[in-house]
């Protein structure tokens, strides 16, 4: 069953200190890529994070937002980052000096500032990913569900072209038994005013003219489609991921089109080739979208 690569998920965990909230947003992408906006002291577990996505997700430009607060202050549990808290005045001085303030540095300054506080709690990293973990899995959650039910509307359409360019086929070749003989029939009408006398050379014309009649022959290439397009229906039913697939066989469908418009001379069948590469065209469209 196909999926589109386009969905959005979202995902809410907490506990009695810490409150995480998850989106995730997806476009199509030839590939799986990743973009993470994660808060520093959570820059470690990035790696952690990804690999928990690509576990679920194989294609798709991937968006994840995720926010963390905490009551840490309240609890009393912190702890100052000395390092941090020394450059920090040092750019308050120096911005003071520069624009010649000679209101004096107060606490509530540097209160401000909450990088200038970490928690003292050792498990924290931990805690917290466990949190993130859940409300990821949440969030991806919603996005493949609304992936599948996108991709049920894509599967919808896509089998309604596709039996649409099954019916075009099957015109062409009911078209082409008589598009053959009466290209024939024509060519030797033809051959007939540009030769008064053909009785003395009959067999040997009749035989080329039919080599000629038969070059507009088009039974291989409705054949060739048809079965690309069964192909197609049962990748979308089978396959895990047949957006590659599909793309391919778009690529053959359209090749035997052209051949069927080149190769004929019946106006009707040129008409049904157009119209069928131009539905081509519209799936073509529609799968750079699936998964």
């Amino acid at each position: 069953m196909i999926s589109s690569m386009t969905g959005y998920g979202k995902g809410v965990a907490e506990n009695d200190k810490f409150l995480v909230e998850l989106e995730v947003k997806s476009v199509n992408s030839r590939y799986l890529d990743i973009y993470l906006k994660l808060p520093n002291s959570l820059m470690n577990r990035e790696y952690e994070i990804r690999e928990i996505i690509k576990n679920r997700v194989s294609r798709g430009k991937l968006s994840v937002i995720l926010n963390l607060k905490n009551s840490v202050v309240s609890n009393g549990n912190i702890s100052i980052d000395k390092d941090k808290l020394k450059a920090y005045l040092a750019v308050l001085k120096e911005i003071k000096k520069v624009s010649k303030i000679t209101e004096k540095l107060k606490l509530e300054h540097l209160l401000f500032n909450r990088e200038l506080f970490v928690p003292g709690d050792k498990e924290y990293d931990e805690e917290v990913f466990k949190l993130i973990r859940k409300a990821l899995e949440s969030a991806l959650d919603g996005l493949l569900e609304m992936r599948r039910n996108e991709g049920k509307e894509l599967a919808k359409d896509l089998k309604s072209r596709i039996s649409l360019i099954d019916e075009k086929v099957a015109e062409i070749q009911k078209e082409s038994g008589n598009s053959a003989n009466s290209y024939f029939e024509k060519l030797k009408e033809r051959v007939k005013t540009m030769v008064e006398d053909i009785t003395a050379y009959s067999d040997r014309l009749e035989l080329e003219l039919a080599l000629i009649a038969d070059k507009s022959e088009i039974t291989e290439e409705c054949v060739r489609l048809r079965s690309h397009l069964k192909f197609f229906l049962e990748s979308m039913e089978k396959d895990a991921e047949p957006g590659r697939k599909l793309n391919f066989l778009c690529q053959e469908m359209n090749r035997e089109a052209n051949t069927i418009s080149a190769k004929t001379i019946s106006t009707e069948i040129t008409h049904n080739s157009v119209l069928i590469k131009e539905e081509i065209e519209k799936i073509r469209e529609q799968i750079q979208n699936i998964e």
